[in-house]
């Protein structure tokens, strides 16, 4: 039994991670995370229990903590760590329990907590509309309360479960633990049943945690469009017409109370908007002008439908980017020019002029915008962010309700980034803050390899080389110029109708729906994992000369990045399998920022491309020789000589060849379409491949553990999945030897050892 020492603050488990392990805590403690929820882990807890597959939260040591590693990732493997030792069944029995009754505790406060909020949300905003009747004041347009609604949870724990388990460890634990150690089945099942639970919990908790971070800026924010606002301005008002402020400041001193015992907010903002209320000379005459601005100042007022309002936002967005009135005037009789196209998605000649001369023109604005934010490191407007983020230029393009919605969709920007996720606006403040490398352009050249060319056509010396090698303004454009205007138009899906200007008939459904967050990019890359396990791992070279390890290559598992583009399409794409020379960096995947499409086959489609170009980086010039085995070569083999291929029946040849004809001959299309069969079907026991197709995908794309153990009373499946067994076994035998050396000779196993020997085991 191996033990890992974990030092405090060091992540033991990582949302999203591959469950590979259990961690029964000997020493110390470590907490478990959900943004603002913490749970603490006590000596005896278990890190891991409660997930299936990939971990659902992150697991950090609150202190200097001692940890013991259990491989396990199902109940057989359960079964095998109690059977082994019966003294640790009533640890892992007693773990479970107690986890789940805290979980449950966690669950039920929570679930009050989101309750509250939304009845004292609803409660303060009608507050809010009573006083203005009274006072007879105009109520400030807040369409935000259109959008909110009560937390409809899908991961529900029931009251009985409540009731029940904490019964158990309130009356009964010892005897229950007394009853189900004596068995293992009864042990097993016990602790995957409560595991089941605590999954079922950990969910919920996690809608209750999103629910409340997405809404929590209703009731006060640091941009002041909030529900605290509204009084603020009323306030004002009133003080002006020298009213009674006494029902107002009652209603302030209530939401204060409120956001501070929810303790989801920062106390900085709470302090600041407190004071600025506190602070406030109402009833002077002379804030006529502060209070006649509203609630949320010019910027922020809700959009209106005529064509004035249409032409702020749009010369707001151009006057940003530096453009003069003529200017400005040009563009503005442009797009007008293109609105009243009889059918915007013409591809007659008139469209496509109009088409064209549009495209520069926003690229053009967008780099002068996003250069601008960049110098002035200042917040940018919601308007400027809808801009961004989701290619908004002109209201009247995209629909007033479609304005409004993006326009509350910028509060909540971070829902469409993650560690792996940006949105186009994040991916270019990483380049040009040097935390990502440019993307290749359409000849498959990085930065560093334009500059090389430019140098070798003497366009540039070396002296200007190196000065351009670091200049982040023109790494930026080179992005822009190529992987964005390129990316931008094929993930449109629509090439000859494309315009990168946003519009209402994109938006074939509410922009809530179609919006792509990195949550949901997650939830269907996770589902593709659970079928093909090994689709994100590579072989990267370890090495450790003076423990006895010269070269050894061991898996290692790279998650690609995912642009988002401000569009909204149809299509995804795979546009570099790494992000430079070596193996270890990510692929580079776009989506549309908005899409009504399943993400789950554009995701599958994606990943089969992925698959087969990584092949041919890895295999170089031999990508397509039979004699270096590899899935593109035996992929290519199989095409090119079907005829003449004995274990393929006259109708799988027919089949392939008109495969081959719909693909105009390109074997990548090919084992793209197989590859989809493959996860879609071929993982659920239903045929759509042929024998030999189904072999080369066995061998370079096998399915996970859980599924390899279904699908072996198949025949069709049973040779194959046996074959890949023994291989499997043969190799866990080569590297345990080699780690026990490694360990003789002083050498401690990483994670990128253990993930490895893991890899061949799963």
């Amino acid at each position: 039994m191996e033990v890992l020492k974990a030092q405090k603050g060091q992540i033991v488990a990582k949302k999203n991670d591959k469950v590979k392990e259990w961690y029964f805590i000997q020493e110390g403690s470590v907490i478990q995370k959900y943004a603002f929820v913490e749970l603490e882990l006590k000596q005896n807890g278990i890190v891991g229990i409660l997930e299936n597959d990939r971990f659902l939260c992150d697991y950090i040591a609150a202190e200097d903590s001692a940890l013991a590693v259990f491989p396990c990732e199902s109940s057989e493997d359960l079964q095998g760590i109690l059977s082994n030792d019966a003294k640790i069944r009533r640890y892992f029995l007693k773990a479970a329990i107690e986890q789940r009754q805290q979980m449950l505790q966690v669950y039920a406060g929570l679930d009050v907590r989101c309750k509250q909020f939304h009845t004292f949300i609803e409660t303060f905003y009608n507050d809010y509309k009573t006083i203005c009747n009274q006072y007879q004041l105009e109520e400030q347009p807040f369409s935000k309360m259109d959008y909110f609604h009560s937390l409809e949870m899908r991961h529900k724990a029931e009251k009985w479960e409540m009731d029940n388990s904490s019964s158990l460890v309130t009356n009964y634990l010892e005897e229950y633990l007394n009853l189900l150690e004596k068995d293992d089945s009864l042990c097993v099942g016990a602790i995957m049943e409560a595991s089941a639970q605590m999954r079922r919990v950990a969910q919920g908790i996690s809608e209750m945690v999103a629910y409340l971070l997405y809404n929590k800026d209703l009731l006060i924010s640091e941009s002041g469009k909030d529900i605290f606002q509204l009084f603020f301005d009323l306030a004002i008002r009133a003080g002006l017409n020298h009213e009674e402020l006494e029902p107002i400041n009652k209603e302030v001193k209530l939401i204060i109370e409120l956001v501070e015992k929810l303790k989801i907010y920062d106390q900085r903002v709470i302090d600041y908007r407190w004071s600025e209320y506190q602070n406030y000379e109402f009833g002077s005459n002379g804030l006529e002008e502060v209070a006649s601005v509203g609630a949320f100042g010019e910027d922020e007022e809700e959009f209106e439908s005529d064509e004035e309002e249409s032409e702020d936002c749009l010369e707001h967005i151009l006057t940003y980017a530096g453009f003069d009135e003529s200017q400005i005037e040009d563009v503005r009789n442009k797009i007008r020019e293109y609105r009243e196209l009889p059918d915007m998605l013409s591809t007659d000649d008139e469209a496509y002029r109009i088409r064209k001369q549009l495209t520069p023109v926003f690229y053009d604005v967008y780099y002068k915008v996003f250069m601008r934010a960049m110098q002035e490191e200042g917040q940018i407007t919601p308007i400027l962010e809808m801009f961004l983020n989701f290619g908004f230029m002109d209201v009247q393009m995209v629909g007033e309700d479609n304005a409004n919605a993006l326009y509350d969709l910028t509060e909540h920007l971070d829902l469409c980034n993650s560690e792996h996720v940006y949105t186009m606006y994040e991916w270019l403040k990483a380049i040009y803050e040097g935390r990502k490398e440019p993307s290749k352009n359409e000849f498959d050249l990085d930065y560093s390899q334009y500059l090389l060319e430019k140098l070798k056509t003497k366009k540039i010396t070396e002296a200007q080389m190196k000065q351009l090698q670091d200049n982040r303004e023109l790494k930026v454009k080179y992005e822009i110029q190529n992987m964005f205007t390129s990316g931008n138009r094929a993930t449109y899906g629509k090439i000859t109708t494309f315009c990168p200007i946003l519009g209402e008939y994109d938006l074939i459904n509410s922009v809530e729906k179609m919006l792509v967050t990195a949550e949901r990019l997650e939830g269907v890359i996770n589902q593709i994992r659970k079928i093909d396990f090994s689709v994100f791992y590579r072989e990267v070279l370890f090495s450790d000369p003076d423990k006895g390890i010269n070269h050894e290559n061991i898996m290692k598992e790279v998650l690609p990045d995912i642009i988002l583009m401000p569009n909204a399409g149809t299509k995804a794409m795979m546009w570099q399998e790494t992000a430079g020379v070596k193996r270890d960096t990510s692929a580079r995947f776009m989506f549309p920022v908005f899409t009504a499409v399943d993400l789950e086959d554009m995701m599958i489609e994606t990943m089969g491309r992925y698959r087969w170009e990584i092949c041919r980086k890895i295999q170089g010039v031999h990508w397509n020789d039979i004699r270096e085995k590899s899935l593109t070569a035996e992929y290519c083999d199989y095409m090119q000589f079907y005829r003449k291929n004995f274990e393929l029946s006259a109708d799988a040849k027919e089949k392939l060849k008109n495969a081959l004809f719909r693909a105009k001959n390109n074997y990548r299309e090919v084992f793209v379409k197989d590859y989809q069969n493959w996860i879609k079907y071929e993982s659920r026991g239903s045929y759509r491949l042929n024998k030999v197709s189904r072999q080369i995908l066995m061998t370079y794309c096998p399915f996970s553990k859980e599924l390899r153990n279904e699908l072996k009373a198949n025949p069709m499946y049973q040779e194959l999945l046996n074959r890949y067994d023994i291989q499997s076994s043969r190799s866990v035998k080569r590297i345990l030897a080699v780690y026990d050396k490694y360990k003789r000779a002083g050498g401690e196993l990483n994670q990128d050892l253990r993930d490895n020997l893991l890899y061949y085991q799963m």
